[in-house]
């Protein structure tokens, strides 16, 4: 391992921002830069100090939290780990890979200066694991109490919670933070013993998953819980992922569960596997939100015969077209489900025309634009208005967003 000592809590920081940025820290993961910049070509050589500036920069992400916007700085306690996954950057025996190491005041520090210059907004910590997940957890929970504590930070912060750690570490975790992290990784035991062999699915990750729910029941606690997949590395089908995002949702109560396609990392046991497709990940969430925010269960969802979601559409036009297509619905009488099966209707549009039809009746796609559903024509080939279907432009290529 290469090991840097005798650096600047600053230097640290810029130094892991460097090489990490593989997890989504927000409410809208789809939409945040998933892998690192250090893994393409780079430009002409900068200067140091120009170095350290925009590696801080890529370590700042602009994410949708449940305070709202806000810059988050993504770091890690230390790049160190003695876990051997097979597709981590970090992986213990990756002899490429830089090894540093913040303690809980130097990292707290380096926060706070960056926060009190405006830069961030919010923190996103999690670590490599050297001496077991509760040494690991106690560094991220004490780094957490010397900012709620010690310094007073009112502001986000969304702590990882490591495999192994204790009950008592996740409660406290949760007390601190506006958010917690434990991912799963693989869809089953077997997925996840594929990817990462020293951990438990059961013992390491679940549990605490399960806890954080147990937790949230028994006394007032600030976090939401969320966990990641990492998808396509070890043939995984989205059938699995978002069957168990489903009982997630359901059972542990997560407000958010992350996909992150597979890339290949330099110098792991994976480096000559191929990328999986970011249209892969994008049709994980939108699934995933129709089990979410839209009440579908998983069986509504259409799978090809591979177990996999179509590409070439999203998942709510492919089941309209299945069953709307034929039989379209009178959109002054369907009820709120009905309406959140249509294409171009959420569910702040479904309350809308709710609330719209006690003062008259839809006759044609510009009273839905009127009443601000962003696109009607989107719903036009699904919906009756005033049992007359509305004029819509058939596209000669599919619709993928």
């Amino acid at each position: 391992m290469n090991y840097s000592i005798q650096l600047e809590p600053m230097a640290k920081l810029a130094r892991i921002g460097e090489i990490n940025g593989f997890e989504a820290a927000g409410d809208a993961p789809h939409a945040e830069p998933t892998r690192p910049d250090c893994f393409t070509p780079a430009p002409p050589k900068p200067t140091r100090r120009e170095r350290n500036a925009a590696a801080l920069r890529r370590s700042i992400f602009k994410v949708a939290t449940p305070r709202g916007p806000k810059p988050v700085l993504r770091t890690m306690m230390t790049t160190a780990c003695e876990r051997n996954c097979f597709y981590c950057a970090f992986r213990a025996g990756r002899s490429s890979a830089e090894r540093l190491t913040l303690q809980p005041d130097e990292l707290a520090d380096g926060f706070l200066r960056m926060q009190k210059t405006g830069l961030v907004d919010g923190l996103f910590l999690s670590s490599g694991i050297i001496g077991g997940g509760v040494s690991a957890q106690d560094k991220i929970i004490d780094t957490a109490e010397i900012l709620r504590k010690k310094q007073n930070y009112p502001g986000y912060i969304h702590l990882k919670i490591m495999p192994g750690s204790e009950y008592d570490q996740v409660r406290r975790s949760m007390q601190l933070a506006d958010r917690v992290s434990i991912n799963l990784e693989g869809a089953t035991p077997g997925r996840l013993a594929s990817l990462a062999p020293k951990k438990e699915f059961w013992g390491d990750l679940m549990q605490r998953l399960l806890w954080t729910e147990q937790i949230r029941s028994r006394e007032r606690v600030r976090a939401s819980s969320v966990t990641q997949f990492v998808v396509g590395a070890v043939g995984d089908t989205d059938l699995e992922l978002i069957s168990l995002s489903e009982k997630l949702y359901r059972q542990a109560r997560l407000s958010r569960v992350y996909y992150s396609s597979f890339f290949p990392v330099p110098d792991t046991p994976f480096e000559d596997l191929p990328p999986v497709s970011l249209k892969r990940q994008h049709r994980l969430y939108q699934a995933s939100f129709l089990l979410r925010d839209y009440d579908w269960d998983t069986e509504d969802i259409g799978f090809g015969a591979d177990q996999n979601l179509r590409l070439d559409v999203d998942p709510k036009q492919a089941w309209a077209d299945i069953h709307l297509r034929a039989e379209p619905i009178e959109l002054n009488r369907a009820d709120r489900a009905a309406l959140l099966r249509v294409p171009g209707i959420g569910p702040k549009s479904a309350d809308r025309i709710l609330r719209a039809r006690s003062q008259g009746t839809f006759t044609e796609l510009q009273h839905l634009r009127a009443i601000g559903v962003p696109s009607p024509q989107k719903a036009a080939p699904y919906v009756l208005l005033n049992g007359r279907q509305p004029a819509f432009q058939m596209s000669l290529f599919p619709v993928t967003g």
